[in-house]
């Protein structure tokens, strides 16, 4: 071996306490994304005038970022996870303000943030940190019950979903408060607050069904779609039906030529036609064996902090993974969201890495190497 366990240094740390199976499967996630966004989006790409591999080449730029991102805050120990989440947490909100005012609009909303050739969603990096620093405010809270920290975390997560609300993504904002609740549920609240909060979420959603007329589609489409335009989801069902076990191969497939979301929310789609159902399965086993093996490290972690970030980053990142699959196979209405390291998404690249970095950070607390044995001549010295 190039790195002995007698090694103090930084590098030799990080390799002894790292998750390696778990840093491997989102290794192997973020490559089969690549591949996949090889296959799906040339024929995006060519509809709207774009080179052929333009969603390629890009998803191929962040990746190169994502990964760096991913192995860079790897090496944090949970002190610099909880600053680097706070900061980075009132620094994408700074920037979701930015982007209602400067940023373009895109399909009604106000999402994203240019940065020259980059175009950005800050809501994307604010996720992972929320439910970082959230975790930190509800730890101490446990530490030192003089503190308010749950009022902190409670006002935190009120202005992230209020942005969320104002640009409109009430998508993201449904994931996150099904994520806080999650979190709450981990930390330990009453019953009465959990079914409070499940209420407030109830009436949200009615009154954004009565006053946004796209959720009202959306919703309406949904339970009754033969009222409305459900192309997309047709066409992703009958890109499954296509693909059967083992799928048309690559460049086979159809649904992909006429799907205007073929690279982003349909992407779940064209792996079915194309590769199988074989495949599907096989992106779903390491989704499940991620969450799982972060939720079993997060059961046994002494630390709150640690156990309720761990928890709540994997919480999000697998809700997200299901829900988009929901959506692909026609059990959820639309939402606009990505799959998790597959679809195309630079922002989503980024964020997703962030979070996984983060939980790597803190598994490795869990796995501190054990100090070397002295030699004989130290020990009689």
């Amino acid at each position: 071996m190039l790195i002995s366990r007698s090694d103090r240094g930084t590098l030799a740390r990080w390799w002894f306490t790292i998750d390696r199976p778990l840093i491997s499967a989102v290794l192997l996630l973020m490559s089969m994304g690549v591949l996949i966004s090889m296959a799906a989006s040339p024929p995006v790409a060519e509809r709207i005038g774009l080179d052929s591999f333009h969603f390629f080449k890009s998803q191929l730029f962040y990746l190169f970022f994502a990964v760096i991102c991913l192995i860079t805050l790897s090496f944090f120990d949970t002190g610099w996870v909880r600053r680097a989440s706070f900061l980075g947490f009132v620094g994408a909100l700074m920037l979701m303000a930015a982007a209602l005012f400067f940023g373009p609009e895109i399909k009604g909303a106000h999402r994203w943030i240019n940065f020259g050739p980059i175009n950005l969603q800050p809501s994307e990096f604010a996720k992972p940190c929320y439910v970082v620093a959230a975790s930190w405010f509800l730890a101490e809270k446990t530490r030192r019950p003089d503190m308010p920290g749950h009022i902190i975390a409670y006002a935190m997560g009120a202005v992230f979903l209020g942005m969320l609300v104002l640009q409109p993504d009430f998508g993201q904002a449904a994931l996150v408060v099904a994520t806080t609740g999650a979190m709450l549920l981990v930390f330990g609240i009453p019953w009465v607050i959990v079914f409070g909060l499940a209420g407030c979420g109830v009436i949200a959603g009615i009154f954004a069904y009565l006053l946004v007329p796209h959720v009202a589609s959306r919703i309406d489409r949904f339970m009754s779609p033969e009222k409305g335009d459900t192309f997309q989801t047709d066409t992703a069902m009958e890109a499954f039906r296509n693909g059967g076990l083992m799928g048309t191969g690559p460049g086979g497939g159809q649904a992909k030529l006429v799907l205007p979301d073929a690279h982003t929310d349909f992407t779940f789609a064209v792996v079915g036609e194309e590769f199988g159902v074989i495949a599907c399965l096989a992106i779903m086993a390491l989704f499940i064996f991620i969450v799982m093996r972060v939720l079993r490290r997060a059961k046994t972690e002494q630390d709150p902090f640690s156990a309720l970030a761990m928890a709540g980053l994997v919480t999000m990142f697998g809700l997200q993974a299901a829900i988009n699959m929901g959506v692909n196979v026609a059990l959820l209405p639309a939402k606009g969201m990505t799959l998790p390291f597959i679809s195309y998404g630079g922002s989503s690249l980024l964020g997703t890495a962030m979070a996984m970095g983060f939980v790597l950070a803190l598994a490795r607390g869990m796995a501190a190497p054990q100090p070397a044995p002295l030699a004989l001549s130290d020990q009689v010295g």
